[in-house]
């Protein structure tokens, strides 16, 4: 980490909480650039408490960045922040809509202290007759048609991770970098947005399109009527479960060879992929058989000499102790609220043979208020003396 990273020199100044916006901030953070939070005082980030499925959120996506706290109510901590974008190339946040402008930080009151500055709001819809609702990763996927497919039929159901705030954070992150590239040819910035609904619709397109290409519906996952004749998972003789796809009419050849299923091979009624589809009722009992009767470990070796699609069923607190992820780099240590050292996956993306992992711990409530101020600006006695009134706070500050 040592060389020079793709985003030094750009400074990003994100409002952001939850999941969208912090992880457009993460993914620009990890290519270098000097990603500040201003998080509100006293409290700091509501993410930072939240508890249950919301206990990871802070620690996934707020690496590498840097923590401003700082009370916006006060006319000084206002000058602070209003001070620091004039500094920024970039300007993100993720709130409801109206909220950044009630504060007097939406993009055309920054513009007029920046004129060149890249301003990203991430919101739940993109301009239209929706742009006024309130939304959720839970909202887009039910007004989409993506719980529908996830589900079986009438019990819509979300996917099990926070998909398009990921992916909204994402296409963020991407509208920011190209509004970069063209501000080296225009010397303009520019305000770009991204919509949760419209990553949600981008998400189903390839459902949409099923049905203008054949005319039907396409049905819930559960349901569906696959696309291969051996797609699925199957159970084995220990009790566990392994996914097998086989996906081509090569790879039919490969596993009825490797798994010794002679009559299925030499069946020349079930030569191509199509054909296997329409007789996946008689394939398929006698697949579940020969699985049944063999152990997970065996079954998956066999798999991986004859190169065929598969995996063990796992879940997400397995991937800790995964030897790819392990021995490939593709983990980069966090520190807990507690003291604790984990690991947390790097982004999924090399560059010449690099990846990007942690350069900053995940920051404490204004870890960083004081090298900002003075870097500012501002004395060491200016500084004290907002320290001292709480109109910023650092981390040996109350909300530690």
């Amino acid at each position: 980490m040592s060389m020079k990273l793709p985003l030094e020199g750009v400074r990003v100044v994100e409002f952001v909480h939850m999941v969208m916006g912090p992880t457009c901030g993460l993914l620009l953070a990890d290519l270098g650039a000097e990603v500040i939070k201003v998080e509100p005082a006293p409290q700091g980030d509501n993410t930072r408490r939240l508890s249950g499925s919301g206990a990871g959120y802070w620690m996934t996506y707020n690496r590498n960045k840097k923590s401003l706290a700082v009370d916006l109510k006060s006319v000084e901590g206002m000058a602070a922040v209003t001070a620091l974008l004039a500094t920024a190339d970039v300007v993100t946040e993720n709130f409801r809509p109206g909220a950044m402008d009630k504060l007097g930080l939406g993009y055309e009151d920054v513009k007029v202290l920046n004129p060149d500055v890249i301003y990203c709001s991430m919101k739940g819809f993109l301009p239209g007759p929706y742009d006024h609702r309130t939304a959720l990763d839970e909202v887009v996927q039910m007004m989409t048609g993506l719980a529908y497919m996830t589900g079986p039929e009438g019990r819509p159901l979300r996917a099990g991770a926070s998909v398009n705030d990921v992916m909204g954070g994402m296409f963020g992150a991407v509208a920011i970098l190209a509004a970069l590239y063209e501000r080296k040819n225009t010397g303009k910035g520019q305000f770009v947005q991204s919509g949760l609904y419209e990553n949600s619709v981008f998400l189903v397109a390839q459902h949409m399109m099923q049905y203008a290409v054949t005319g039907k519906p396409a049905a819930p996952m559960p349901s569906r009527i696959s696309a291969w004749a051996i797609y699925d998972v199957f159970a084995t003789g220990d009790g566990e479960q392994v996914f097998v796809g086989v996906v081509s009419d090569s790879q039919w050849q490969v596993f009825c060879e490797a798994f010794g299923f002679s009559e299925l091979a030499a069946d020349t009624t079930l030569a191509l992929n199509n054909q296997r589809v329409e007789a996946r009722d008689r394939i398929l009992p006698v697949v579940r058989e020969h699985f049944g009767l063999m152990g997970k470990q065996e079954l998956m070796a066999i798999c991986e000499r004859a190169g065929l699609p598969f995996a063990p069923i796992r879940r997400p607190q397995d991937l800790f102790e995964d030897q790819h992820l392990l021995e490939s780099g593709g983990m980069t240590p966090v520190t807990l609220p507690d003291g604790r050292s984990v690991m947390v996956p790097m982004l999924p993306f090399e560059m010449d043979g690099r990846r990007f992992g942690a350069r900053l711990d995940v920051p404490l409530p204004g870890s960083h208020s004081r090298e900002l101020l003075q870097e500012l600006g501002y004395s060491q006695q200016e500084v004290e003396r907002l320290l001292a009134a709480k109109v910023v706070l650092d981390n040996r500050g109350d909300m530690q």
